[in-house]
């Protein structure tokens, strides 16, 4: 299996409520929207998020009960500055987003803040000096003293 991932699949609780954040909120475009079950974003080049009705994700996997959930996840934006970072988490707080932890400064020498989307989905958004992408995509991290 190459190491790499096409979609990331997310249960969500509230599909409109979804659509209206990302959609509406954050002028995010859909790739493909499928009212009452699932919406797909394309967030980079060959990466897609898909947020999926919650109870429509656990018939998908063949299972029985309740709705899923997300757990233990965070979705990261790295952004340019410390300003954009402040810019980002407040356009979400406006679109709906609940506010987890307000930007500051971090421990590995970057700026960040996380966000809960309305259906309790976090975010970090994060400015990270030792975080950059190569003319071939490739992801270079280095530590920040």
């Amino acid at each position: 299996m190459d190491q790499r991932i096409h979609f990331l699949t997310l249960a969500t609780p509230d599909l409109d409520a979804a659509r209206m954040f990302y959609r509406d909120g954050l002028g995010w475009t859909p790739l493909l929207d499928v009212p009452g079950d699932i919406i797909f974003f394309q967030t980079a080049p060959g990466l897609v998020l898909g947020l999926f009705d919650a109870q429509k994700f656990v018939e998908d996997m063949g299972q029985s009960g309740g709705p899923a959930s997300v757990s233990g996840l965070t979705l990261s934006h790295n952004v340019d500055s410390s300003e954009a970072v402040d810019a980002v988490v407040a356009a979400s707080l406006k679109a709906g987003a609940t506010l987890i932890k307000s930007p500051r400064r971090a421990d590995f020498g970057g700026y960040h803040g996380h966000f809960a989307d309305p259906n309790g989905l976090i975010w970090e958004i994060c400015h990270n000096p030792g975080w950059s992408i190569d003319d071939n995509g490739n992801v270079r991290l280095t530590e920040v003293s």
